[in-house]
């Protein structure tokens, strides 16, 4: 009886060590998981501030380009009226003669 008790908690204690090493081989290979998604996730944070610096960059280029357009418009609309106003003062000039 004693020997059967002995070898039963041999296996017990040969199956214990077995499932040690399968728990260890898991917790390597889950910290392998952890470093890679920290890895991840600090290189998508990297892109996403590069992103926004560079979304806030082409954000101030527009507001210049807007800025330029409305100005060039307005500088065409002030020469239009200058070109009308020489038209009519050209075709008064040439009704006078």
């Amino acid at each position: 009886d004693a020997n059967r008790q002995i070898s039963e908690y041999k296996f017990k204690l040969s199956k214990a060590e077995q499932d040690i090493t399968t728990l260890e081989q898991n917790i390597g290979r889950l910290e392998g998981q952890v470093a890679r998604y920290k890895n991840a996730a600090e290189n998508a944070e990297k892109v996403e501030d590069e992103l926004k610096a560079e979304k806030r960059k082409l954000q101030r280029e527009l507001r210049t380009a807007l800025d330029k357009v409305e100005e060039m418009e307005m500088t065409n609309s002030h020469l239009m009226k200058r070109l009308e106003k020489m038209k009519a003062n050209r075709t008064a000039l040439l009704s006078q003669q």
